[in-house]
């Protein structure tokens, strides 16, 4: 009977890991969950409608119109129902070269980083599907799970060393080995939502090779010298350049399909109308004058 319950806790976690356990649809990764996606949405619904009290939103028709459109397809191009996914698209006043996703489908675009893209729809695109793929694979869910995991393990360290005079060296290896952990899973979810999110965005009709263009123009505006890769939260952008590079041409011909099929079913504008005009009227010919003898003839005639 001892073993039996000296087993529970050991069955318990293993039930909870089982339970928390999914799969990224795209790529096959598992993950580790344990919130619901109703709470996750939750969550990020509150904390966008706060960013909207504390940013300047923008009241430029053409830069809201432009980021509506691209955001709508993309989000269209996912491919499976996000019920918890409520989109919208905002842009915020500011110079920052940045975006940002939270659960719930709550999209930020910056207007820096839209000036930085230019003309191009197929470059803010790339950043757009980059964006949704975040919430579509539910990378803020797993990113807080995984921060209570590490606090629950940090709990249980702290309680099963309390007597070793050691414990604050264990306690400190412990709090710089999750925090390695947490940039590389963070790195992780950078590269998982490039791939993913360039796959929506080809899906919605925008060229994938314009990501790599996008993030040459964004490390050229790099300044300073970056930390290294092991302490940093994103991938250098030499290395997601790469990536990208090599992704683009797999997608082209899923892009170039989803081109046609726009183009077939784009609306056609009416041929133009010329306005029907009324003939000119013939003008009546001038009444000749008449002459004295005339008048003096139709009075003898009785005319």
């Amino acid at each position: 009977m001892k073993r039996r319950l000296a087993a529970l806790p050991g069955l318990a976690c293993a039930l909870l890991f089982l339970s928390a356990c999914s799969t990224v649809p795209e790529t096959g990764r598992k993950q580790f969950i344990l919130m619901s996606a109703a709470d996750e949405a939750a969550t990020g619904v509150a904390a966008f409608a706060q960013i909207k009290k504390q940013e300047k939103i923008s009241t430029d028709p053409v830069l809201n119109a432009r980021i509506q459109r691209i955001g709508k397809r993309i989000a269209g191009a996912v491919g499976r129902d996000l019920p918890d996914a409520q989109w919208e698209f905002v842009v915020f006043e500011s110079d920052q070269l940045n975006a940002f996703a939270l659960p719930g489908g709550k999209v930020g675009f910056y207007t820096g980083l839209i000036k930085l893209a230019g003309g191009s729809d197929d470059e803010i695109a790339a950043v757009m599907g980059h964006e949704v793929a975040h919430v579509s694979s539910r990378h803020g869910a797993e990113r807080q799970s995984q921060a209570a995991l590490i606090a629950l393990g940090g709990v249980a360290l702290g309680a099963s060393t309390q007597k070793d005079e050691n414990q604050e060296y264990y306690l400190l290896a412990y709090g710089v080995g999750s925090t390695l952990g947490a940039l590389a899973y963070s790195r992780e979810h950078e590269t998982e939502a490039d791939i993913i999110g360039l796959g929506f965005a080809a899906r919605a009709g925008y060229d994938p090779r314009a990501a790599a263009s996008f993030w040459r123009k964004m490390a050229a505006k790099e300044n300073g010298a970056r930390p290294p890769k092991w302490l940093s939260t994103h991938p250098p952008s030499s290395e997601r350049i790469t990536k990208l590079e090599s992704l683009a041409p797999s997608l082209v011909p899923v892009y170039e399909q989803a081109r046609s099929r726009l183009e077939v079913f784009a609306p056609v504008a009416p041929p133009a109308v010329r306005p029907v005009t009324a003939p000119k009227a013939t003008p009546a010919p001038a009444a000749r004058p008449v002459s004295t003898e005339q008048r003096e003839l139709d009075k003898f005639l009785g005319r």
